[in-house]
């Protein structure tokens, strides 16, 4: 029979956060693929974990993920492990989970901890609508690409950065987005976790005087549909009425429609568009 591969979240720094499940599962597998060796060896030898391991991590996800499943085929169970929090999330696990999926290899999750999660509940924005975006592309042209759809974003805004990199981040945050509410968790379940809830500006400007230290989650208010509706306004309002007339009917819409629609753009009567273009 096929083995099961199943996504096991190990703690983001509290080992008091493992839960039972994951404690049994990874004990009872025959192989654990775990981001660095190195790393989970500590968090096996905690628990009494015997179970052995292999690496799968982002420079061998492709060759190793089809190793992996090839183990699973022949029915062995694996386990797979992040360095901390929930494997796939931001992690080369989304790739061994794909191959599964076109292998027909059972996967399951053992939820637990992850940080972009905590850090929501914490951040004291917005929780009903968000959009986890991870560790910003390294690549200059992407990650203008991802800034400039950002800013236009109403959902609240979820990311990851390393220290060495936060105050990079933060000006250029601040230069695309302007001024935003952020809440900057570090550290989180760790014992100097702190949470600190404030704007972008003078989070900028606080980095720049005080040195970055440990993992950074950052948590972003979204655009305002206020904002949204004066961005729209300006818009309009730099055509002339005749100008945003043509702009519907040249859609094949009719002229009495557009007035209407005119009027809900400027915000005006559709007396006054009417008037406007006497």
């Amino acid at each position: 029979m096929t083995g099961t591969l199943f996504l096991c979240a190990t703690p983001i720094g509290n080992l008091g956060d493992m839960t039972k499940r994951v404690i049994a599962t990874l004990a009872e597998v025959d192989l654990i693929a775990a981001e660095d060796t190195r790393n989970s060896i500590k968090l096996l030898n905690h628990f009494g974990i015997r179970t052995p391991m292999t690496s799968y991590h982002e420079y061998n996800k492709v060759e190793k993920a089809d190793q992996l499943v090839g183990l699973l085929l022949e029915g062995k169970n694996i386990a797979l492990i992040t360095d901390a929090g929930t494997p796939a999330i931001s992690d080369p696990g989304e790739v061994l989970v794909a191959k599964c999926q076109e292998a027909a290899v059972p996967v399951t999750s053992l939820p637990g901890c992850c940080a972009c999660i905590t850090a929501l509940t914490l951040s004291g924005l917005s929780t009903r609508r968000f959009c986890f975006e991870g560790f910003l592309p390294s690549d200059k042209k992407e990650k203008r690409f991802i800034l400039d759809e950002l800013k236009e974003e109403t959902r609240t805004i979820i990311l990851y950065e390393a220290p060495h990199h936060l105050k990079r981040t933060l000006q250029e945050l601040t230069e695309t987005l302007g001024q935003r509410r952020i809440t900057l968790c570090r550290e989180l379940t760790k014992k100097f976790e702190t949470v600190t809830a404030t704007t972008l500006e003078e989070a900028a400007s606080y980095y720049e005087e005080n040195e970055p230290r440990g993992e950074y989650v950052l948590v972003l208010e979204g655009k305002s549909r206020k904002e949204l509706c004066e961005d729209a306004r300006a818009k309009w309002t730099n055509m002339s009425v005749e100008e945003h007339m043509r702009y519907y009917e040249d859609q094949g819409i009719e002229r009495k429609a557009a007035m209407k629609l005119v009027a809900a753009d400027r915000g005006v009567s559709r007396r006054e568009v009417y008037q406007a273009l006497l």
